[in-house]
């Protein structure tokens, strides 16, 4: 057995604080704060869609109160606040936020002018076609890898099988540890006629 003193391993200040940076920043970009390039969504917006695609909430379903969604993103695969997940979903639900919104959202969804939205269990929402034809479609068809959740007991897709170029489409903005990323959205057409 082995005593407290020789499990200490001596190491480099410098070299741990740069290797630690590192880690902590790497795991900042890719967890949360910047969007993929090949589905143009941060991870928090592809939990909200997929779990409202696993609901069933598509565009030709009631609407479902946003408590739910926000409620099953939670259990289910982002385990980091109900204010983050709702802000997300508002966010997707506003078109004077997104060029083309991949939510439909009922209610108080806030104003241009920077007025807030009503509580999650006031509003409700589904998914916008555009989310379910061009993001969501081949899901099921093997088109995406799934990696385990925070707790390994559900699937969920790395990226979402996206058939437009959603990133520029809407655009993203994100600061994350030592980068940040500010994309202007582009027009539908324009990207698909190339």
């Amino acid at each position: 057995m082995s005593t407290p003193q020789e499990r200490i391993v001596p190491t480099n200040l410098r070299n741990e604080m740069s290797r630690s940076y590192l880690e902590y920043a790497m795991s900042v970009i890719v967890g949360r704060a910047l969007p993929d390039a090949r589905d143009g969504l941060k991870p928090v917006h592809r939990r909200i869609l997929f779990a409202m695609h696993e609901l069933g909430l598509t565009p030709d379903r009631p609407f479902r109160k946003c408590a739910r969604v926000v409620g099953e993103v939670l259990g289910k695969y982002h385990p980091h606040g109900d204010t983050a997940v709702y802000d997300a979903l508002v966010r997707m639900a506003q078109d004077f936020s997104m060029r083309l919104p991949l939510i439909n959202g009922h209610g108080n969804f806030g104003s241009v002018d920077n007025d807030p939205p009503a509580a999650m269990r006031y509003t409700e929402c589904r998914l916008q076609a555009i989310a379910t034809d061009a993001l969501l479609r081949d899901i099921e068809s093997e088109t995406v890898d799934f990696i385990d959740n925070f707790d390994g007991s559900q699937q969920e897709p790395t990226v979402l099988p996206a058939r437009i170029p959603q990133l520029l489409l809407n655009g993203s903005s994100g600061i994350a540890v030592g980068m940040a990323t500010n994309i202007p959205p582009h027009n539908l057409g324009e990207l698909i006629d190339g």
